[in-house]
């Protein structure tokens, strides 16, 4: 993209139900350091958009500010997005790639404070793709560590179950809700208006969530046994 003398950013911002303003993740708490960095560099901030109870496993087209932002930004109508802290954005650095290869496709750059992420600048395009390279990593260990248990379970006589391939923030939207003690019919009632996509991209349906969870179960033995 071609670079822009006076940037105009989003700030995003996130809290969850449980979350106080003393913990450091508080609105106030982020809006200060975002504010601090764009007052240093000059940039002009055009909006402030805000995610209040919203869990940090909600898949980031799913959050209403953050798709706003994202929409906002991949039709060029700003040029950087500015969050505080990763877990702000994404539980997971696994969960980071995606929104990299979005922000590179469209043209938009991305600022994470507390992970040195600022695709602005050389050295934030750098840790960007460090951190994009532990995320393939990551999803390739998964990847080995199930393959493994599931050697390990069929040598030992044990009924397989099949993994499921997910978005690592779709897998954990699942987790939650489903470790909420909710009903498997509860939690797909929540994901389907939410826009949370399934493999196929069709509606979710209880035996759906629980292919989900049992893939999940599935990776915990794994990686509870490497």
């Amino acid at each position: 993209m071609t670079e822009r003398t006076n940037p105009r950013v989003i700030a995003y911002r996130r809290v969850s139900t449980d979350e106080q303003s003393a913990s450091g993740a508080g609105l106030d708490a982020q809006a200060a350091r975002i504010a601090a960095l764009v007052g240093a560099k000059g940039w002009t901030l055009t909006s402030t958009l805000t995610d209040e109870a919203v869990s940090g496993g909600v898949a980031p087209d799913a959050r209403p500010a953050l798709s706003e932002a994202l929409s906002t930004l991949d039709a060029g109508h700003a040029d950087v997005l500015i969050v505080a802290k990763l877990d702000r954005l994404t539980r997971s650095v696994s969960a980071l790639g995606p929104l990299l290869d979005r922000a590179e496709r469209h043209g938009w750059r991305l600022v994470i404070l507390d992970a040195d992420v600022d695709t602005t600048t050389a050295g934030g395009r750098l840790v960007a793709n460090v951190l994009g390279s532990v995320a393939e990593w990551e999803r390739a260990i998964i990847r080995e560590r199930t393959r493994d248990a599931l050697a390990a379970r069929k040598a030992a006589g044990m009924r397989l179950g099949r993994p499921v391939e997910m978005p690592a923030e779709v897998r954990a939207r699942v987790a939650h809700l489903a470790g909420s003690g909710l009903s498997l019919r509860a939690v797909a009632a929540q994901l389907t208006p939410e826009g949370v996509p399934t493999t196929r991209g069709g509606a979710w349906h209880a035996s759906t969530v629980r292919a989900v969870v049992r893939s999940l179960a599935l990776d915990a033995e794994a990686v509870a046994a490497a």
